[in-house]
């Protein structure tokens, strides 16, 4: 078994009318990628999707894999192509679901943003402030809204 110490929530950086197999699909076909980005998809509805078992590494976040559940809601992106939290309460809620049910298979896992594990604290002051964010996925603060986990 692999030793897990991050759980990272990401945004599918799509549209919500983006279904699990669509993104699967993107990551084998165009990115070429054998094991897709995640391995839970949450879909708009609240549907969460297992794309890859846990004990199979993802390519969620470059340099982290090994050690890490890459868990995504379909999203982040809003008109204009900007980031933004547009996930839906059905998604909130699958979200606390799922990491409900991984909390106690992996107690010691941070949960984390993407943005917060691929940026660097370069000023050292204990936070990714929003100017030193690398990219903006998931698009909301993800360290604060699940600390009770």
């Amino acid at each position: 078994m692999r030793k897990i110490n991050n759980i990272v929530i990401h945004c599918t950086a799509g549209p919500q009318s983006q279904s699990a197999d669509d993104i699967v699909r993107y990551h084998h076909n165009v990115l070429k990628w054998k094991y897709p980005g995640y391995h839970y998809i949450v879909e708009p509805d609240g549907r969460i999707v297992c794309t890859l078992s846990e004990d199979k590494v993802s390519n969620g976040v470059k340099g982290h894999n090994s050690d890490s559940i890459n868990v995504a809601y379909i999203g982040g992106i809003g008109t204009g192509g900007k980031g933004i939290d547009n996930r839906t309460q059905a998604q909130k809620e699958a979200i606390v679901r799922l990491l409900t049910e991984l909390r106690p298979r992996y107690p010691e896992a941070r949960i984390l943003g993407h943005r917060d594990i691929a940026s660097k604290d370069s000023n050292h002051n204990g936070i990714i402030d929003p100017w030193e964010r690398v990219k903006e996925c998931p698009c909301f603060d993800a360290i604060p809204e699940y600390q009770s986990l």
